[in-house]
């Protein structure tokens, strides 16, 4: 029998314990249209249905802060595309962090990882930053972390979920682990379904809208938006193995903007420059993919520009204050009405409703066990 993760709505509490070592076994299906890439992933970590499974439970246990109020999911929402719909986060001790979260749908894909680190690549080892730091406190965890993994390996639940997901391994309940399975759930959030996709690569030519398809043009136009010049390929944005020899596609880049309320960059929010010391990197933030982008408003990396038709008045400006770091690609924008609101419907266009929903995703303890 072969029982592959996509089976909708599995859940280990409601089908029991003869389904999770069904799944230990099976091949680990992405559910990828033809042609798309499948994932890195790291040696050290395959995946599994088990695994992700087993991720999906830590990613939402409040348990892993330090006062029992927050998980990954509470600044990572599903619906609102594992965002949190915030200027800028919030976390659990009630710290105010200085950029707003970033979604994780396609972050398999992702390059870097965080608004300004280049060194970041691997979800493990970010999966330690929410839980571990302090500047800003986000889970609160450092220090407490043998507390929850006693609380862990005395959970019943976890007592079955861990030996699935790790077999053969003797020492189960480890920060390892944690990490690994949780960045295993997040390399599973796989969005490819939206309005866009059926109408590009699966050929439903009614699944967007005429104005959909002339913001398309507008959006790829080297004369017009020229979005694509930052959020290009499937993904609307840098993606690892999308790059090909002549092209140059910024990982980071200055938008030209500053912080809210602010008349130049100021620490924290130096971009790049917080990581690197170098003048050249200040205001250098990573470029996001534009998938879902309907719903993670506000927009920037602290949130700062409210709206879509905020952000398309921000290019079309060419930016706001001309800092020296400011990309060479923003220049002024000669965009009618009619382009702009085409452009909106595209962007529209680019968001999965079934991402936005899928079970797979979705808050296991919402349920109970």
């Amino acid at each position: 029998m072969r029982v592959i993760h996509r089976h909708p709505g599995f859940s280990y509490a409601a089908v029991g314990l003869l389904a999770v070592t069904l799944l230990q076994g099976a091949d680990f299906d992405w559910g990828l249209p033809p042609g798309f890439p499948r994932p890195q992933v790291p040696a050290d970590n395959p995946m599994s249905g088990a695994k992700v499974e087993l991720g999906r439970y830590l990613f939402y246990d409040k348990r892993l802060s330090v006062n029992g109020e927050s998980s990954c999911g509470t600044c990572h929402r599903q619906e609102l595309a594992f965002t949190d719909g915030k200027p800028r986060s919030v976390g659990t001790t009630g710290e105010t962090h200085p950029r707003r979260s970033m979604s994780l749908i396609n972050v398999a894909y992702a390059t870097y990882l965080t608004w300004a680190n280049g060194t970041l690549t691997s979800l493990e080892e970010q999966a330690l930053v929410p839980m571990l730091g302090t500047k800003p406190v986000e889970l609160g965890m450092l220090g407490h972390e043998q507390e929850f993994l006693d609380k862990v390996a005395a959970d019943p639940l976890y007592r079955r979920l861990f030996p699935l997901a790790f077999p053969g391994e003797h020492d189960l309940y480890t920060l390892k682990n944690v990490t690994r399975a949780i960045a295993a759930f997040e390399r599973s959030i796989i969005s490819l379904r939206s309005p866009y996709d059926r109408y590009r690569w699966h050929g439903q030519m009614d699944a967007i809208t005429d104005s959909a398809k002339r913001g398309e043009i507008v959006f790829a136009s080297s004369e017009l938006g020229r979005c694509f010049r930052c959020h290009g390929g499937w993904n609307f944005g840098p993606v690892r193995y999308e790059q090909t020899p002549g092209q140059r596609r910024e990982q980071f880049a200055n938008g030209d903007f500053f912080n809210t309320g602010a008349t130049v960059y100021a620490e924290p929010n130096r971009g790049l420059f917080e990581q690197t010391g170098r003048d050249t990197d200040i205001g250098k933030f990573r470029v996001p993919s534009l998938r879902n982008i309907a719903v993670i408003r506000p927009y920037m990396h602290d949130g700062s520009i409210p709206t879509l038709e905020a952000v398309i008045d921000h290019y079309a400006a060419g930016g706001r204050f001309a800092h020296l770091n400011k990309s060479d690609i923003i220049r002024p924008l000669t965009l009618s009405a009619r382009d702009r609101q085409d452009l909106i419907a595209f962007l529209n266009s680019l968001t999965d409703k079934e991402a936005l929903t899928d079970p797979r995703w979705s808050n296991p303890w919402d349920s109970g066990r």
